[in-house]
């Protein structure tokens, strides 16, 4: 159930600012109030899900300008993980990073945007994986949780799309090579353009949302016939 929630969350399915009723997660996943409570709660510690007592809960929206540092702190965080993992680049990293990069294409020569964001970010986990360095990819993941529901690759368009591709390509290609300077510069470059067009683009929703509701009608999983709590309101 966390982890459904968090992926909802993290890939848009759930925008920012929508509130999350205990009632209604708990029905869609046949449990009680209890594991909703605690797993909304370690979202909040994950800072994807905002808590406010007597109010509920709500995906967590962004600041004007937290986005664009969000992504200054993953992009030096990946800088430091591939300086390690270029030196340890085996045969099987090689091959992964080639198979994320060939998902990633056929993302882009089909238009799926939502391929995109998620094999994109397969890509660059495929890079920066061989560096063992557990703590800070822990980080890394969940500072990209963070930045992923704003969908920032949306929209791209096909030049631009085609122009990021190539970068990931040269990456590949250097990575491949274990040739670090390189690796280093052109993912420097990439980011750096990453960060050009989140900065140039508003993705704070402009109002929140009403509460997410499904198909499904709420049911009174706390026994007061459907009604929720003062704590979630």
């Amino acid at each position: 159930m966390l982890t459904a929630i968090r992926r909802d969350i993290v890939e848009g399915l759930v925008p920012p600012g929508a509130v999350l009723e205990v009632d209604v997660l708990a029905a869609e996943h046949d449990v009680s109030r209890i594991p909703v409570r605690e797993a909304l709660m370690t979202l909040v510690g994950e800072g994807l899900v905002e808590h406010r007592p007597r109010r509920g809960y709500t995906v967590t929206r962004l600041a004007d300008g937290e986005l664009a540092e969000l992504f200054s702190v993953r992009g030096a965080l990946e800088l430091a993980a591939l300086a390690v993992a270029v030196r340890h680049v085996t045969a099987e990293d090689v091959a992964a990073a080639s198979a994320a990069h060939e998902a990633l294409q056929r993302a882009v020569r089909d238009g799926d945007e939502r391929g995109y964001h998620r094999s994109s970010r397969a890509f660059h986990a495929a890079l920066t994986r061989p560096s063992g360095m557990p703590r800070l990819l822990g980080v890394f993941d969940r500072v990209w949780d963070l930045t992923d529901p704003y969908r920032p690759m949306d929209d791209l368009g096909a030049q631009e799309a085609a122009r990021l591709h190539a970068e990931h390509g040269a990456m590949l290609a250097a990575f491949t090579a274990g040739d670090a300077a390189t690796l280093l510069a052109e993912a420097a470059a990439h980011q750096e353009n990453l960060s050009a067009r989140v900065r140039g683009r508003e993705f704070a929703p402009q109002a929140p949302p009403a509460p997410l509701r499904r198909a499904r009608r709420r049911t009174g999983t706390n026994g007061t016939n459907g009604t929720t709590s003062e704590e979630d309101e």
